[in-house]
């Protein structure tokens, strides 16, 4: 596999995992329109869901992120696993950077 499909399929995870993490902020910042009031003392629904939220964004990004790398890794690309994985993070922190500047920039 070549870098420039390797530097492509990182962009696309470092996309689907800031998809994904919009839709959770989304969802998040709309919590109390969509559900309601957060429940009262004694109630801990709210808590429990947004403890099993944490929990899936959890296994949901770490698939996102390390999935194919450790796929190709434990299938003997070795190489490719390591590669994608970096350029992976390197998206990631690209796309970070852009988000926090849009943040100064307001």
């Amino acid at each position: 596999m070549g870098s420039k499909k390797l530097l492509l399929l990182g962009l696309g995870n470092a996309l689907g995992t800031l998809i994904y993490v919009s839709l959770v902020a989304w969802l998040m910042s709309n919590g109390e329109r969509l559900f309601g009031p957060e429940p009262g003392p004694g109630k801990p629904w709210g808590f429990i869901a947004f403890l099993l939220l944490f929990v899936l964004s959890a296994i949901i990004c770490g698939l996102l992120i390390l999935g194919r790398p450790a796929w190709l890794y434990l299938n003997n690309y070795k190489k490719e696993g390591a590669e994608l994985l970096v350029f992976t993070v390197i998206w990631l922190l690209v796309i970070t950077m852009i988000v926090f500047l849009l943040l100064i920039g307001r």
